[in-house]
């Protein structure tokens, strides 16, 4: 039946629909009409060049499953993030709240894991993951699903990146929004040829703003490092559809293999998009910054990158890595510690055979001196420990007898764990070392840089171990022994329970059951009566809370030759969230943009 119009209605317009294929290519749908049918029928063709954005997690972004035993192909779930209740990762809180180190060690290995890419994704349409209008309702949904698992979402973890993964697919590529307003750009009559047009062209070489963004710029305020795009740029790169991808990678191995994994990926990329794409473009995500940086010294790899956007990257590390191995993270975060550990035996028997977590410990272009021992009424400026300035990977790292060393060594061998031996730990620190002078001061040539800066998220510029006077026995006389002996003291001259304080010498034959650790809660064992305790004192910098300013903030002072084009500090967001931050996102947003204005068009 042929519904009559009439004459005076206009008519309607019609649009083809369109999905994209694996390659990013245009498949249009169209159901043959009766003859009397005459309206013309758009296809609407959108940018036929391919630009992939590549989005590289932070460590422990990743979801990650067990190696399958010799002649099987079963799997498990290791460490997923997926949605839980609330929107949280109840499940993996679930799976290692209260489990012991051994536990932890024998599961967490870097041999005994791989990704996983079977974890939760979108299963609705978002920028070029469209629907397939000739597929049944239920077909339609598992074949989204499978587009996002392709693009690799899975095997990123869901609670910390799948929002804005969304936000970031749908303003680059949506195709039912003109591409100015998925941006949120304040264009004006001015940026047109012609504003009345019906077609309207934009004027060349006009700054064009961001609402948010761009503030020294527009009102006058504090100036925040960023130059705002021109409608040049936005010219040169709309001739890309840019699909977003993700990159999951094994975290408790070495960076240097995951950059060799993404240099795979990027290559994959670019033989799927075929032709039209000659280029890739990465954002980052912490340690994903120290991985992208590595992947971009390997052959062909610089000019396979047009750019990389770093968020809130490690770039010397961070001195929170050495007091987790030590104390956990529990007067940190109580809910967190429940999952990475909450004292350092649980954080140890996992961090001390990863080589990738322990290159997030900091450098030797971090400060030096970040080690510090100070007595009770001493100055929080001044370091007690002058030989801690040296190498930190001889005078610390690989410390072995005395107390400030990164691991105690029976903590290597947890109880129903799977031991390592001190030449193993010693094998993970030289990968560290070695992969820390490789990556040396190296950035891509087209480098752009976010770091938190926020008091309200204190961060660990140092580790500060704070002496006071122990608990001794009633009417002893035997005097304490020298303060001074505590620079050099040994792993037997201190009790180490896992948490702060810890507690020097003493008289073993004696204990008390009354003594607490700093956050009240009951010690896990009778503590010994004690000459000296050392406590671990609490952040003493801003950051991110977990990456301190210095180290966030060091990129544009060590690229030697001009490669970060932008950095800012930013506020309002913890370690874990900058890319849930508007902000963040907007500028993010700006500088893909930016980077896509100069990335290689295919001949």
């Amino acid at each position: 039946m042929t519904e009559t119009r009439p004459a005076t209605d206009p008519p309607e317009e019609r649009v083809a629909p369109f999905h994209y294929n694996a390659r990013g290519q245009q498949c249009f749908t169209w159901t043959l009409t009766d003859c009397d049918i005459t309206d013309p029928v758009q296809l609407r063709i959108g940018p036929d060049l391919i630009l992939p954005v590549i989005f590289i997690p932070g460590v422990m972004g990743s979801n990650l499953k067990s190696v399958p035993e010799p002649g099987s192909d079963e799997t498990e779930s290791v460490w997923r993030l997926d949605y839980g209740f609330a929107g949280v990762p109840t499940p993996l809180l679930g799976q290692w709240a209260g489990q012991k180190a051994g536990i932890r060690q024998s599961l967490l290995h870097p041999d005994r894991v791989q990704v996983d890419d079977e974890g939760g994704v979108p299963n609705v349409p978002w920028g070029m993951v469209q629907d397939d209008q000739q597929l049944l309702p239920a077909q339609r949904k598992a074949a989204l699903m499978r587009r996002y698992r392709e693009r690799g979402w899975g095997e990123v973890g869901q609670t910390s990146y799948e929002r804005f993964l969304i936000w970031l697919e749908h303003v680059l590529n949506s195709p039912t929004v003109p591409r100015h307003l998925n941006y949120a750009l304040e264009l004006e009559d001015r940026h047109w040829e012609d504003p009345t047009a019906a077609y309207r062209r934009l004027k060349a070489g006009m700054d064009v703003f961001m609402p948010r963004l761009n503030g020294a710029d527009r009102n006058g305020d504090e100036d925040d490092g960023t130059k705002p795009l021109t409608t040049d740029d936005l010219l040169a790169g709309v001739r890309f559809n840019m699909p977003v991808h993700a990159f999951g990678y094994n975290w408790l191995a070495s960076n240097t293999d995951s950059a060799k994994k993404l240099k795979q990926r990027i290559e994959t990329l670019l033989e799927q998009y075929g032709s039209r794409c000659k280029q890739v473009l990465l954002v980052t995500h912490s340690m994903g910054g120290l991985i992208a940086r590595m992947c971009a010294t390997l052959p062909g790899m610089e000019s396979a990158i047009c750019g990389i956007v770093h968020g809130v990257m490690p770039t010397n590390g961070a001195p929170v890595a050495y007091r987790r191995c030590k104390i956990g993270m529990r007067d940190e975060s109580f809910g967190t510690s429940l999952v990475i550990g909450s004292n350092g035996q649980e954080v140890t028997a996992v961090f001390a055979q990863s080589p990738g977590a322990l290159q997030l410990l900091p450098t030797t272009r971090y400060a030096p001196g970040w080690l510090k021992l100070l007595r009770e009424n001493q100055s929080r400026t001044l370091s007690a420990m002058p030989a801690l300035n040296q190498c930190p990977y001889d005078a610390i790292y690989l410390e072995r007898h005395r107390w400030w060393g990164l691991v105690k060594e029976e903590w290597l061998a947890p109880e129903g764990g799977t031991a390592i031996e001190w030449k193993d730990y010693q094998h993970a620190i030289g990968n560290a070392r070695d992969f820390h002078s490789a990556l040396n001061t190296y950035f891509h040539p087209k480098t752009y840089v976010f770091y938190g800066s926020d008091t309200k998220f204190a961060s660990f510029e140092s580790i500060r171990w704070r002496i006071r006077p122990g608990l001794r026995p009633a009417g002893s006389t035997i005097p304490p022994v020298p303060i001074e002996s505590l620079f050099q003291a040994r792993n037997s001259d201190v009790h180490q329970g896992g948490r702060t304080p810890l507690y020097v010498r003493g008289h073993r034959g004696m204990s008390h059951p009354s003594v607490k650790y700093t956050d009240g809660s009951s010690a896990s064992e009778k503590s010994p009566y004690s000459d000296w305790e050392l406590h671990c004192e609490m952040q003493d910098g801003v950051g991110d809370g977990t990456v301190p300013t210095s180290s966030g903030r060091a990129p544009i002072d060590q690229a030697e030759r001009g490669q970060v084009q932008e950095q800012i500090k930013m506020r309002g967001f913890d370690h874990e969230g900058p890319f849930r931050n508007e902000q963040v996102q907007l500028i993010t947003l700006q500088w893909i943009l930016k980077i896509a204005a100069h990335a290689r068009k295919p001949s």
